[in-house]
């Protein structure tokens, strides 16, 4: 399998930009709606837009791994905000499983700030 190793993180970078580029650009159609969501776990409005740019920078970084590390960094970091003010309610199944997956999301970010982007980026390193 050694030689099936160098697309490994090229498929992760595609699979996280596969989460957070459409996601940034759909909450684009409603930005109030979003901001409302927003607000609802605690965080101030002014944060939407640069939560939306945010999520679409951080989807396009991690297609074409440009910056993949200290993005991949910042991703980590979103995701665990978003996993504990939006989702760590021990009393919602659904809840929890979407803290988990937020869980999971940003063990793949802390994998490309560990191990870079991969021979298959713009970084390369």
């Amino acid at each position: 399998m050694p030689v099936l190793r160098p697309f490994a993180p090229l498929l992760a970078r595609i699979f996280l930009a596969a989460v957070f580029l459409p996601a940034g650009i759909s909450y684009l159609s409603d930005v109030p709606g979003f901001t409302a969501y927003m607000t609802a776990g605690g965080l101030p409005a002014f944060l939407a837009w640069p939560a939306i740019l945010f999520e679409i920078t951080l989807g396009i970084a991690m297609l074409i791994g440009f910056q993949a590390r200290p993005m991949a960094f910042l991703g980590a970091g979103f995701c665990m905000t978003t996993a504990l003010l939006y989702h760590l309610h021990p009393d919602n199944a659904l809840e929890m499983m979407l803290f988990y997956k937020d869980l999971g999301i940003a063990a793949g970010f802390l994998m490309i700030f560990a191990h870079g982007p991969g021979k298959f980026a713009l970084d390369r390193a």
